[in-house]
């Protein structure tokens, strides 16, 4: 594991390898046998098993039966319920993102990074009008995402190199191809509060989507938020001129209502 050095005598890979069987759960997922967890994860099956049924012991893993497939468990709902709570600005930012998705008819989301990728944790959909198929959980790569070049720009110079380690790669992602990524995004931010990934550039065809950073108080990482919608229902002249500054609008008023007042990009 690159972003966690196996060799420290800190590092504790027993836990580290069951985090990473809860890890490769996803939204659409209809449970996983331990067959596809070894095949997400790379562990042996062997590995597995005994880790699925520990945590199945534990309550962080439930299945119906013996032989049934695994799907998270209640306390592992119930961690990421207490862990959702702790973040004191998401409750905040309900109302005022619901606002902006009915407004923009674009899906409004929060992601955070998780290791290579930025993971949707909170979606605001707009009322009355079909939108596109992300859903809390999915998970986007940062080279290729609006989202990523706007957390890449975002993050203070002091933690770059480690963030470009801990991405690991992904998608050829290397150093100088997220310096080049991080100082576009960052030149959006500054002259116009967010930033667009091009859509030659991005990661699928069927999306278009436009993001701008934010600095929690209670968080040691930029967090980001982003609108998105099919490419015929936000074309690039619409995100320039309509959805980019509703978005920025909205996350400053979050700003404000928080008592932050702008906060300023980090270099």
């Amino acid at each position: 594991m690159k972003d966690m050095p196996e060799t420290d005598r800190r590092f504790a890979t027993t836990l580290a390898r069951g985090l990473s069987v809860l890890r490769a759960f996803r939204p659409s997922d209809d449970g996983l046998g331990n067959a596809e967890i070894a095949e997400r994860t790379g562990l042996p099956k062997s590995t597995v098993s005994r880790l699925t049924y520990t945590l199945h012991a534990l309550g962080y893993l439930s299945h119906a039966r013996h032989g049934e497939r695994y799907r998270p468990g209640p306390a592992l709902l119930a961690m990421g319920n207490v862990a959702s709570a702790s973040i004191g600005f998401a409750d905040l930012a309900g109302p005022i993102m619901q606002r902006l998705a009915d407004q923009t008819r674009t899906l409004s989301l929060l992601a955070v990074r998780d290791r290579d990728r930025m993971l949707l944790t909170k979606a605001w959909r707009p009322a009355g009008v079909s939108s596109i198929w992300l859903e809390v959980g999915h998970r986007l790569p940062i080279r290729g995402s609006s989202s990523g070049a706007c957390y890449l720009a975002a993050v203070s110079d002091d933690s770059l190199p480690r963030v470009v380690d801990e991405i690991g790669g992904d998608r050829d992602l290397t150093p100088d191809r997220a310096m080049a990524i991080r100082d576009d995004a960052y030149a959006q931010l500054l002259a116009r509060g967010f930033a667009i990934t091009l859509p030659e550039h991005y990661f699928t065809s069927n999306i278009h989507a436009v993001s701008t950073s934010f600095q929690p108080p209670d968080l040691s990482e930029p967090v980001v938020f982003t609108c998105g919608a099919s490419p015929a229902d936000l074309t690039v002249d619409r995100m320039e001129a309509e959805v980019g500054p509703a978005l920025r609008a909205a996350v400053r008023e979050l700003e404000t209502r928080l008592g932050l007042g702008p906060v300023p990009l980090r270099r």
